[in-house]
């Protein structure tokens, strides 16, 4: 896609020469405003489970970010909040949920923490018409094999709705990262719908192994590719066939982080056509993919 440094502006006349009505993005972020401003904060300056931090590109009032989506085409899209601590899931679900009831093209999603009640609170969820949920296995620092959360596994499974779950090392290791501990859940449960957010950088190889042994496992292509990535997590060139294969069999869905990303949107775009793996993938993974993912 031409830029003139990866313009927003260009994206729908992208879209069109794709053939696409406009993009599902599965990986958004709107979040409480005390809530939003600490996390934005935290991105800024940096710490323990940031890094060096960075620039946030939309630091937007929330109305001026709608507008941006609605203008590039994105059509639908969640705002994914996740717990840290107990006792915040609840409340942040209700926020969510309101969210998008008066935002249109927003997805109804929710999250979860290992606590007392929180069966009862997904269920409520699924029953209110969550299409996604979003957990944090880094920021949350818990293990998602925990017996807590065993009865939330089988309703989402059951239900068929569809988990973003941070699970790999980025920015920096911390928590219960790694492939293993979500894949066991995955063995436990074989007919849970996740999608692996960042695409598992930068442990590429390993969430590439569950994305194809689990039917309903995808990787969303969160920050994945860009120039931002690339310099630190560079995608494995022996990938590129199973990145293919898996986005060609709906295995792979648009994921952005906006608004807190150090770049233009439309860059997560580029970086995705500068792969010259053809037409017919990306409008798998912008549109269709995501469509059938979250039932859009």
């Amino acid at each position: 896609m031409a830029t003139e440094r990866h313009s927003d502006a260009r994206v729908p006349d992208w879209l069109r020469g794709l053939g696409l009505p406009g993009l599902i993005d599965l990986h958004v972020h709107f979040l409480p405003a005390r809530m939003e401003r600490r996390v934005w904060h935290h991105f800024k300056h940096g710490g323990p489970l940031m890094g060096d931090g960075w620039r946030i590109a939309y630091e937007w009032p929330v109305e001026a970010r709608v507008e941006r989506l609605r203008e590039m085409g994105v059509r639908a899209y969640p705002a994914l909040a996740y717990a840290h601590k107990p006792g915040m899931a609840a409340d942040l679900n209700a926020w969510t949920l309101d969210f998008a009831r008066r935002t249109p093209g927003c997805l109804p999603s929710a999250t979860f923490y290992p606590e007392p009640g929180v069966v009862d609170y997904v269920r409520r969820a699924l029953d209110e018409g969550v299409k996604i949920f979003k957990v944090h296995l880094q920021v949350g620092g818990f293990d998602p094999r925990v017996p807590e959360l065993e009865g939330v596994w089988g309703l989402l499974a059951e239900a068929g709705v569809p988990v973003v779950v941070h699970a790999s090392s980025v920015p920096v290791p911390g928590g219960y990262v790694g492939a293993e501990p979500i894949g066991q859940v995955l063995r436990a449960h074989p007919g849970l719908r996740v999608a692996i957010a960042h695409l598992g950088m930068p442990e590429y190889g390993p969430f590439f192994e569950l994305a194809a042994r689990y039917e309903r496992v995808a990787l969303d292509t969160t920050m994945a590719f860009t120039d931002f990535s690339e310099r630190g997590m560079p995608f494995p060139a022996r990938l590129r066939p199973a990145l293919l294969d898996l986005g060609l069999s709906g295995k792979v869905v648009l994921g952005s982080d906006f608004p807190t990303i150090p770049y233009p949107y439309a860059h997560q775009l580029d970086a995705l056509a500068r792969l010259d793996l053809g037409d017919a993938w990306l409008r798998a993974v912008c549109w269709d993919n995501g469509v059938a993912m979250a039932m859009v």
